[in-house]
Formats: C-alpha cells, sequence, structure tokens
C-alpha cells in the first residue's frame, strides 16, 4: 500500500518511542503493518501469497507495497491513508493489487492509525479481504448499464424530407419479405405538374411531402412504404398474391394521378426468390422508366431478373467441399490480463489442400462473401462450436461470422435450433463479426444481435480500427468486446503514434462498456504496455498459436 509522501501532512514518531506492532490474532488473515520511522513494512503470510512474493523476504519497504497498488488506484490508496493517518479513524477502501505475475485483483481495506507511547501517529496497520469476485460482478452491471445506455435505441432512420423509410432501411425490409410469403414491389416516380385537381406543388421537398402523404393515406396498414430515390417513392406490397398486388397498385397510382404526375413499375416476387433487395428495386426502377417511355400509368413485372449461374455453380463448389470435410477448425488461446489466465479460445477456419495440407480460408471466404454463398460456411462452423462447447462445459470458445451471415434471417433461428440440440450454456458462446462493410441488412443484423444476447451469448466485433468496423457498430449493436487490429499492435512499443490510437480505442470502449482485445502480441514488451492501457485480453504468437482443434484438450478457465 502506498503512503504520503508530503511530510508535513503526518508525522513520524522517533525510533525510540515505537510500540511493537500489534498482529491480528488469525495468523490466517492477510494484514500488513506499516512505521514511518525506519520506513518498515509487516506483512503476513497470507498477504504474501496473496501478491505472489516471498513470506520470509526481507527489506520490505514502502516502496515495495505501493507496487502492488495498481497504477489507477495509486491516488485512491494515498488519499485513504492520509485520511486515516490525520483524522486518527479507522478508513475502509477499495482498490486493484497487482500480482508479481502481471495480473490484479480488488482488496477490501480497512486502515487504522497506530498510535506511539507519546499519542501521536506513528503507523498504520491495513487488514486486507479479497473481494474479485464482488467487483467484478459490480463491474459486469456497471457495462451492461453502460452498453444499455449507449446502443442506439432503434436502427429505424426515417428520411427527413418525407418521414418515411429510407432506401437503405426499405431495403431491409424487401430481404425480409423474401423470406416471407411473396408479394410484390411498387416504384413510383412523381413530378410536379398540372393534375386533374390543379395541384402543382413547386418544390421538390413540398412534392415528395405530399405524395408521401397521399400514399400514406391510400395505402393499407400492413404495406410498408420508404424513399428510395430523388423522386421515387416504393410500396411492399408483402404476403399477397399477384393479382391482389396488382389491384393494390393499380388503385394508388390512380390516387397519386389525381394530383401529380406519376409512372408506377410493379415487379413481382416468390418466397425465397433469387433475387435481393437491390435487384428487385433496379428492376421496379426500369419499369417506372419503361411507363414513363410508352406514356402508361403502370408497367407489370411478373417475374424479376434471374442472377447470373455462377452464384449457383459456386454455392455447389461450397457444399462440396463442406461434404468432403475440405474445411477444418483450428482454435487460438486467449488469455485474461486481469487473472493471467486463458479463458477462452477463438476458432479459426483452414482450408484443407490436397498438396500443401491447411492453408488460410481468405481466398475462398472473399469468393463466398461477394457471390452471397458465405451462409453454409458459417453455419457449418457454428455447428461445431455448438459440438465443442457441449464436449467440454465450460470452454469458452469465439465464432467468427461474415457481416453477410449476421444479417441473414436464416442465422438466428438456426443458432437457437443448435443451442437446443446440443445443450450448450449459451454463455461459452461469443459470436464476432467479421468484415462489417459487407452487412447488407443493418436490421436483421441488429435483430439477431439482440436475440444472441438475450439467449446469454457475447457479441464481439473483430478488426476494430481498420476501416471495417466503423466507431458507428458500437452505437448499432449490443457488442461486449472489441477485437483491437493487430496492425496497430505489433509495432505498438515502437511507436506513438499506434499507442495513441490504442489508448483512445481503449478508452472509448471503457466509456461504452465494452472490453478490449489485443491481437498479434508477440513479445513481452508489448503485452507489458498493453496492461498499462488498459486492455483486457490478449491473444498472439506469444500467448499461443493456432493449433488444430482436438475435443477435449482445449484448456478451460
Amino acid at each position: 500500500m502506498t503512503v504520503p509522501d508530503e511530510r508535513e501532512r503526518w508525522t513520524p514518531a522517533p525510533p525510540q518511542s515505537l510500540p511493537e506492532p500489534r498482529q491480528p490474532a488469525d495468523d490466517r488473515a492477510a494484514w500488513f503493518t506499516y512505521t514511518a520511522a525506519g520506513d518498515q513494512i509487516v506483512w503476513s503470510a497470507a498477504m504474501s501469497a496473496m501478491v505472489g512474493r516471498e513470506a520470509e523476504e526481507k527489506g520490505k519497504t514502502r516502496q515495495i507495497l505501493s507496487r502492488h497498488v495498481h497504477r489507477d488506484d495509486h491516488a485512491k490508496a494515498l488519499g485513504a491513508i492520509t485520511e486515516a493517518w490525520t483524522s486518527r479513524r479507522t478508513v475502509h477502501t477499495t482498490v486493484r493489487l497487482m500480482r508479481a505475475d502481471g495480473g490484479w485483483f480488488d482488496i477490501d481495506c480497512t486502515l487504522e492509525p497506530m498510535d506511539g507511547p507519546d499519542g501521536a501517529v506513528c503507523g498504520i496497520r491495513g487488514t486486507v479481504r479479497d473481494v474479485s469476485a464482488r467487483e467484478r460482478a459490480r463491474r459486469e452491471s456497471a457495462r451492461l448499464t453502460r452498453r444499455g445506455e449507449t446502443v442506439q435505441a432503434s436502427l429505424i432512420e426515417p428520411d427527413p424530407a418525407t418521414g418515411l423509410l429510407t432506401r437503405a432501411r426499405f431495403a431491409d425490409e424487401i430481404d425480409r419479405a423474401l423470406r416471407g410469403a411473396g408479394g410484390a414491389l411498387l416504384v413510383v416516380r412523381v413530378q410536379a405538374g398540372d393534375t386533374a385537381e390543379g395541384v402543382r406543388p413547386e418544390r421538390n421537398a413540398d412534392l415528395l411531402h405530399h405524395t408521401a402523404h397521399l400514399i400514406e393515406e391510400s395505402a393499407r396498414p400492413e404495406h410498408l412504404i420508404g424513399r428510395v430515390g430523388p423522386n421515387e417513392i416504393a410500396v411492399l406490397l408483402a404476403r399477397t398474391t399477384w393479382r391482389a398486388a396488382r389491384e393494390q397498385a393499380r388503385a394508388l397510382v390512380t390516387v397519386l394521378s389525381g394530383h401529380v404526375r406519376v409512372w408506377g413499375g410493379l415487379v413481382r416476387f416468390e418466397r425465397d426468390a433469387e433475387a435481393g433487395s437491390h435487384g428487385l428495386l433496379i428492376d421496379a426502377e426500369q419499369a417506372w422508366r419503361q411507363s414513363r417511355e410508352a406514356d402508361r400509368p403502370m408497367t407489370l413485372v411478373a417475374h424479376p431478373v434471374p442472377v447470373r449461374d455462377r452464384q449457383g455453380s459456386y454455392r455447389s463448389r461450397v457444399a462440396d467441399a463442406l461434404g468432403t470435410d475440405r474445411f477444418t477448425l483450428y482454435a487460438q488461446p486467449i488469455l485474461e490480463l486481469q487473472t493471467n489466465r486463458v479463458t477462452r479460445h477463438e476458432l479459426l477456419l483452414r482450408v484443407l489442400d490436397e498438396t500443401d495440407g491447411p492453408q488460410s480460408p481468405i481466398q475462398v471466404l472473399d469468393t463466398a462473401e461477394r457471390l452471397d454463398a458465405i451462409f453454409d460456411i458459417d453455419l457449418w462452423v457454428v455447428e461445431r462450436a455448438m459440438r465443442l462447447a457441449a464436449e467440454q462445459p465450460g470452454l469458452c470458445l469465439q465464432v467468427n461470422l461474415s457481416g453477410r451471415s449476421v444479417g441473414d434471417p436464416r442465422l438466428t433461428n438456426e443458432v437457437e435450433k443448435l443451442l437446443d440440440r446440443y445443450r450448450v450454456d449459451p454463455a461459452q458462446l461469443t459470436f464476432e463479426i467479421t468484415e462489417t462493410a459487407l452487412i447488407g441488412n443493418l436490421s436483421e443484423a441488429r435483430r439477431f444481435a439482440d436475440r444472441v444476447r438475450d439467449l446469454g451469448c457475447g457479441l464481439a466485433l473483430d478488426d476494430f480500427g481498420s476501416g471495417y468496423a466503423s466507431f458507428r457498430y458500437l452505437r448499432l449493436f449490443p457488442i461486449d468486446l472489441v477485437k483491437i487490429d493487430g496492425e496497430y499492435v505489433v509495432d505498438l512499443v515502437d511507436n506513438p503514434q499506434d499507442q495513441v490510437l490504442v489508448r483512445a480505442l481503449v478508452q472509448v470502449c471503457q466509456a461504452y462498456g465494452i472490453h478490449t482485445v489485443a491481437e498479434f502480441v508477440q513479445d513481452e514488451p508489448t503485452l507489458r504496455m498493453l496492461r498499462e492501457l488498459g486492455v483486457d485480453y490478449v491473444q498472439g504468437y506469444l500467448i499461443g498459436r493456432p493449433s488444430p482443434v482436438v475435443p477435449g484438450r482445449l484448456r478451460k478457465a
């Protein structure tokens, strides 16, 4: 424990006046005494064991003890000792102590002033109790509270001119409808001009606001409406037949034509259609252009344009690779700096090459993501992670998921089914979102994130700071853990700019109630600096290289 350095704040007694330090009756208790004259520290065997020093170590001084106080708690410890010394009262405080191995733990400390024969305070007696479990629970509760306060309540971002859904959010809803019972998409292009009622909105903002109001009054409650272009408004007619969709679309266009000039394009879609939201929007926009060119109210497209054959071909290749066991899993340990123990592992996918053995899957995954064929690969990894967790209760695993898969509405259901099938404790699994720039459906991704958190799983964000993972995602998703991109860690000790960036990232995450992991840790100086910067976890070759997953052989906390 550190003590005041300002001599005017406390008055040590002369050496000949020192009393024999009174020790607690229980020899198993953790305690220490400090007497100012002679700068003498005495501590119990239990205290020595706590901090990881030899019980019979000689020459202990207040400097030695102060080095075991967590750097962020020095001022707090000094204040408590000063108060006990000057007020002559017993003072209670909670601080963190460092162990010799670099880990740390929480203690409750009771500080009592010791009086000399002349009645003056000559030292401090401290009784220590390990309260790490209590403080860890308190910090976790506070973290979750901060997470609740900093995560954005909703992803719905209304268009400022109309109050409707933006194109991006509307596209998300189209993707959801594609998993439903089918329906149709109507896109109308409006233009100011003479109408039957002589209404001529002069400004574009007025035109859009006026049109949006007309559509909202005329559309059915189940219809979703969004602004999808400068003068374009779309209506999603989900869960309806093609005949009913045609009738509803004609009625809407008829209402609008009495107020503004309008052209419409209506595209039919079926359940699980290969066309995605952006493809359907393009088809509907092309249809209204045909209406304008032909001078007719609306053009009907009974079938969306099919996707390229190569997408289906690549999916077949992925299915073949999965079916012939050409994919395998490796695991890399992750060290928790507080306990100095490996408490989790990250699962890493490898592709088995017939001649060169396990290879990085980057090329395969990149192609699969671009051709929207990544879901089956991610699901394969998730299922095997469930098996590992079921075989080894208490083993905590981090599972990588592509941004595309996280935005796929099928993923949430599959995770729930697998948790139930393998009877896995959800707390064993943390889903790590990679390639966030590829998330196509933010609304569905948020639903997945909220659901897995409700189930008890964790959520992590990979490559934070790299440009792929934006600060925006800290507000959009209830992230528990952020992985600082290894680019800023490999040269951390010698690069002041990287130190500034990592410090800032850690501070932001702490403010948001998010844990941090530093990747690519390869040497002890880097590890020490990351401890000083407040990083929670580390992984890299210093901690352990990725190795083939062998059930039952991964270390648990």
